[in-house]
């Protein structure tokens, strides 16, 4: 997951503006995520999960890459995309590599995961917010949290 955060980055630097590129500067600039790439054994199972679980809107992919990328929005122009040819494995926890998102209600999705069948740890946080972590289909670990209300 070290990887993917430096790869983001790197993303991100090489895409700054033409001015930024010009102008020696002593900070970075205005920077926004444009999209997290995970890289994945099986991009069938993976964009079905991301599509019918996570509950992401897939994006149009190029005809030339369907056959081994799935890109889904997840809003404000930002995406995941999930990318094939993974032959190593992922190994998270927890108080690890993660990413996290938030939910209506922690509750509704607890019941929606068991009805699924996909394990997961739940937890109470030291500030009373109740987390859910569980993984994906290539072992990346996915974070739930309530919004407040």
């Amino acid at each position: 997951m070290k990887r993917i955060f430096f790869l983001l980055l790197l993303v991100q630097l090489l895409h700054t503006t033409d001015s930024s590129a010009q102008v020696a500067s002593s900070k970075l600039g205005h920077v926004t995520w444009n999209h997290l790439a995970l890289q994945v054994k099986d991009i069938e199972a993976s964009k079905t999960f991301y599509k019918d679980i996570i509950g992401l809107t897939p994006v149009t992919v190029p005809d030339n890459l369907k056959a081994i990328r799935g890109w889904f929005d997840i809003g404000n122009g930002q995406m995941i995309h999930l990318l094939a040819g993974r032959t190593t494995p992922v190994v998270n926890d927890k108080n690890g590599s993660h990413f996290s998102v938030f939910v209506d209600s922690i509750d509704e999705a607890e019941k929606f995961l068991t009805a699924k069948n996909i394990e997961f740890h739940k937890q109470v946080r030291f500030d009373k917010v109740t987390q859910i972590y569980f993984a994906d289909p290539d072992g990346y670990l996915i974070e739930l949290n309530q919004r407040a209300k």
